[in-house]
């Protein structure tokens, strides 16, 4: 089968690689029918090289229809279409029976210290093979994918794998209070639908980025923005449109590569071009993530608010501003999404009304064979790329 790999740093190549095949008795096989890039994917790109091998295949967010099951996938039937989260859970451990899914004791990669493995993400979380492909392998397929109606368009529901659940979780995590007000820092995907859902739920949302296309894709959606390239001090800004007080919560939708933090991410770059031998282990305790973005959010946040942070962050040792966090009082909540927890919520939003615009998130839809491209204008904004979605 054909599928995206990494190669190296800001190369990857759509190559062919063997087809996936049965494993486990859990396992199922996916024929894919649609698959994204995701701003996750851009940190692969370009800073978590030290992570991958040669020959990796990337993507996290596909749907398709079942080709194969296996002998304890449960009621998955072949020709099903469903939808894959990204991150793989049993469902029946002690951390999915709370619904941390994220968290999974029977896919916890106890060796690197990390959670519940992800598709094509890295060493890190098991270096399973991604969904950038032809086909899928689909660990725990008793409990993981995401059964959806027949239909003539994926995009309706391909967001289910990824941005929907992780922006629902941001907002969710948010604690905005009834009425309240939340900034999002970054208009990528996970930051629209942020916005959005905080809005579709009856918030107030305030956002930020410089993109110019990114800015206006808000705007279409009733988001109000703060435009980072036009204002001299945007917590300043955002203060002034609440009273003085800033938002009752912010969301950090940017992560490890935000701009506005030149020593970080000269550190990323220093560290992406040394030996694996070497860069792994100082990514593991060097603080080389851009953290403009969470500063902003600690800034932008009310005294006795709350910081959503949904953005990936890759380094153990970053330097954070403690005594205002302590001295404001501030809530702290991250981590990686539990996407099925989350589902029952947004599904039924997924309807010809579409009040969350999912209808307007992709930007580009290319053929699998052009992925290479499509990484570069979504990692350099270019040709106003927002979303990217491949098809096989």
């Amino acid at each position: 089968m054909r599928a995206v790999t990494w190669q190296g740093p800001q190369d990857v190549r759509v190559e062919t690689v063997p087809d996936p095949t049965i494993q486990q008795p859990t396992d199922a096989i996916i024929k894919v029918t649609s698959t994204a890039i995701c701003g996750s994917d851009l940190h692969l790109y370009e800073v978590l090289g030290p992570f991958l091998d040669p020959g990796d295949v990337l993507g996290h967010e596909p749907m398709g229809i079942v080709e194969e099951v296996g002998s304890e996938a449960g009621d998955l039937q072949v020709g099903d279409r469903v939808v894959i989260p990204f991150n793989i859970a049993c469902g029946h451990c002690w951390m999915c029976e709370r619904q941390w899914f994220a968290q999974c004791e029977t896919t916890q990669n106890r060796d690197q210290g990390m959670g519940a493995s992800l598709f094509g993400y890295t060493k890190l979380y098991g270096q399973v093979p991604g969904g950038q492909a032809e086909y899928l392998r689909v660990p725990q397929a008793q409990f993981g994918p995401i059964k959806v109606p027949e239909g003539p368009v994926d995009e309706r529901f391909l967001y289910l794998s990824d941005v929907l659940p992780t922006a629902w979780q941001a907002v969710a995590y948010a604690r905005v209070p009834e009425g309240g007000s939340v900034a999002v820092f970054g208009l990528g995907p996970i930051g629209q639908m942020s916005a959005r859902i905080a809005r579709h739920l009856g918030f107030r949302a305030i956002a930020v980025d410089s993109v110019p296309e990114r800015l206006a894709m808000a705007r279409r959606h009733g988001i109000e923005v703060v435009d980072a390239a036009s204002v001299d001090d945007v917590t300043g800004a955002i203060r002034d449109l609440t009273d003085g007080r800033g938002t009752d919560s912010a969301i950090d939708a940017v992560g490890m590569e935000a701009h506005g933090s030149p020593v970080q991410q000269m550190a990323q770059k220093i560290v992406g071009k040394l030996p694996d031998a070497i860069a792994a282990p100082m990514m593991k305790v060097a603080g080389v993530d851009r953290t403009a973005a969470f500063v902003g959010c600690v800034d932008a946040v009310r005294r006795a608010g709350t910081v959503s942070l949904s953005g990936v962050y890759g380094g153990m040792a970053d330097p954070l501003p403690m005594l205002r966090m302590f001295d404001k009082g501030i809530e702290l909540t991250m981590g990686q999404a539990h996407v099925k927890r989350w589902i029952p919520d947004i599904l039924p939003l997924l309807t010809d009304e579409d009040p969350l615009g999912v209808h307007d998130l992709e930007t580009h839809r290319l053929p699998l064979e052009s992925a290479p491209h499509g990484y570069e204008i979504f990692q350099k904004k270019q040709d106003e790329c927002i979303k990217v979605v491949l098809a096989p």
